[in-house]
Parts: C-alpha cells; structure tokens; sequence
C-alpha cells in the first residue's frame, strides 16, 4: 500500500524571493535587515585580520639610509618608512587601531615642529646625540628609551650626533580617525623650537616619586615623557634577583603615569619584559593586537602556526586573540605597545592563559 504524503504548506510572505524585494524596498531609504549580517557583526569570538608578521632591522636599515639620500627631514617633514601589516596594505596599520613606523634623523637635521591630537611614543632603536622637544623641553634619545609626546604638544626632533638616529613611531591614528577628531597644526618656523625648561625639569618634578604640591598638570599623558632605559633595565634586574618569573611573561613591568598609576599614555599600553635564556612562555592571548620590539637578545614568537625569529631591534605584531609563546635563545628584553589600555577603560579586555 502506497503512503500519500500531505500537501505541502502554502508559500509563506518571507520566502527568499520576497526578503530579496523588500531588502531592495528599504534600500532607497538606507536601511538594512540586521538578521542578514548579525552574525558577521557580533562575533563569538575575536576575528581579527591583522597577521602576525615580523619586520627584520638588518633588512629595513639599508632602506632608511636611502630614504635619506632621496629627501630631507625638513621636506618630508618626518622621515618615516609605514611598518604595514601585511593583512593591510597602503592603510598605514601595523594593528587596526595602531600606526607604527621607522623614523631616521641625520646629524645636523631638524624635523620641524608640529602638534596633533593623535599622542605618539617613540621608542629608540639606534643612535646617540639626538634630542626630541616637547613643549619647550628637550631630552637626549638613548636607544631603548621610551619617550612620550602627548596629544596637542608642539614637538619637534634634532640630531646633534654624529650617525643616524632611528626610533619606532606608533600613534594612535586610527583611533581618532574611528572617532573623526584628527586635528594638526604645523609652524611658521621650520626651525627648533627654543628651550624654555631645563633639560630632565619632567623627570625631576615627577619622576621621583615626588610631586609638586601646589603642581597643576592635568594632561590624562604621563608628565615623565623620556623613561630611561638605563633606569628600566636596573628595575628589571632587581625583579631578576628576587625570581619573580611569570609563566606566560617572565618578568614584566608596566611603563605608569606617576600622577595616577594608569598607563603612561592612556591609548597605548606599554610594557617591558625580561626573559631568561631558554626561557618558554606558556601559551597565551588577548583580544589587543600588540606589536613587540626586541631590546636585547634573542628568540623566536609562535603564533598562528608561525615562527617568527627575531634578534635585536627587530619588531613583531601579534594579532588579537591568538595563543602565542615566546622562546628566548638567550637573556631577552622586550618592549610592546597595544591598545590595551582603551580596551580596559571601555570593559572588553579579555586574555586567556592556557598551561602547557
């Protein structure tokens, strides 16, 4: 005996052919469905695009040097060569939040002064001699420095050396381009700005674990804005002697606003990090892309089934919620920057350790 199956069901209003006419009904007024793209939209989990890539210092120097031969830091103003992730070209992003590059300043240059909303660090990779001015105070650059310049203060760089001087530029650019509140303002003068506080007045009045009393800075930046390398390898080697090894960072030290205790700059996070030689972190990730800059030493980052090796003055980015680990070949000191910092202030920061 043969089965009779039932009659399908009418055809209902929301078939595919009519979402597709009223998806183009709405269309003239702006309007979109959420249900087609909800998914796309809100993640289960971080999708990030960045890639994790690794910018060898012997490989881009030779490019900087000409960059010199071809046009002036007064002409172009600040001679930097884009570090751009490779998931992101001709966008000028090393993260989706961050922009980074190589500058190279010659003896006897001047790259004239200029202020924008958008706060930078520069992070020494090379040289001696040279100077950054920040509102009217200068300080003297030594490689693995980490110097501030705050957002809206009228900065400019010399050299004053006698070699090529080079530092890692990261900005938070994208951020406020996300938030369209980009402003710039160059200066008549093409010039330095004049010296119209003594050299080491910031770290003097605030980097002491002293404070004026009746002091009246009221920047969200850190008023210390050169952290000597000499001071934070010091501090680091203190830790060393007391064994205070992380598992998943070694030894790690968060660069603070001494006015609050924050981050040194309230967009970028900065740290530094110490690892012994053949030390391996275990497994670890965060939803903050973070990009790395090898101080001494070397080793080798393991993330999205990469290994990247990296040596002196190398850099590194390693994208958002990917589990990495660090191996250092010898005594490693590394400095990173990301944009932790937002993130915990906004309430979405989220790492994971994993052991083993």
């Amino acid at each position: 005996m043969t089965k009779t199956l039932a009659a399908a069901p009418p055809a209902s209003h929301n078939i595919s052919p009519a979402r597709r006419d009223f998806y183009r009904e709405i269309a003239p007024q702006n309007l979109a469905p959420l249900w087609e793209v909800l998914h796309q939209l809100v993640t289960a989990e971080p999708q990030s695009i960045i890639k994790p890539h690794c910018w060898k210092y012997a490989d881009i120097r030779p490019h900087l040097m000409k960059a010199c031969a071809l046009i002036t830091a007064k002409e172009a103003e600040r001679r930097v060569l884009v570090l751009e992730n490779p998931a992101l070209p001709g966008e000028s992003k090393i993260t989706r939040s961050l922009f980074a590059g190589l500058q190279i300043i010659l003896p006897g240059e001047i790259a004239p002064p200029h202020r924008h909303t958008q706060t930078a660090l520069r992070f020494v990779v090379e040289g001696r001699g040279a100077y950054t001015g920040v509102d009217g105070e200068r300080t003297e650059m030594h490689p693995g420095d980490f110097v501030i310049t705050p957002s809206w203060t009228w900065h400019d760089h010399g050299n004053n050396g006698n070699g090529p001087m080079v530092w890692l530029d990261v900005l938070d650019i994208h951020m406020l381009k996300l938030f369209e509140a980009s402003f710039r303002e160059g200066s008549d003068s093409d010039e330095a700005r004049p010296e119209e506080r003594p050299r080491g007045d910031s770290m003097a009045r605030y980097g002491s674990n002293l404070l004026p009393v009746d002091g009246s800075y009221s920047r969200p930046t850190s008023p210390v804005f050169n952290y000597p390398y000499d001071r934070t390898r010091e501090a680091l080697e203190a830790m060393r002697r007391r064994e205070e090894w992380n598992p998943w960072h070694g030894l790690k030290l968060k660069y603070i606003n001494p006015m609050n205790g924050d981050y040194a700059i309230p967009t970028i996070a900065t740290f530094i990090q110490l690892l012994p030689k053949g030390f391996r972190t275990q497994p670890y990730r965060s939803t903050d892309s973070t990009i790395y800059v090898c101080v001494e030493g070397s080793g080798t980052t393991m993330v999205g089934g990469k290994t990247m090796a990296w040596g002196p003055r190398d850099i590194v980015v390693v994208p958002s919620w990917e589990r990495f680990v660090h191996h250092a070949s010898e005594d490693a000191v590394l400095f990173s920057a990301s944009d932790r910092g937002v993130q915990e202030k906004l309430g979405f920061w989220r790492e994971e350790k994993v052991n083993g």
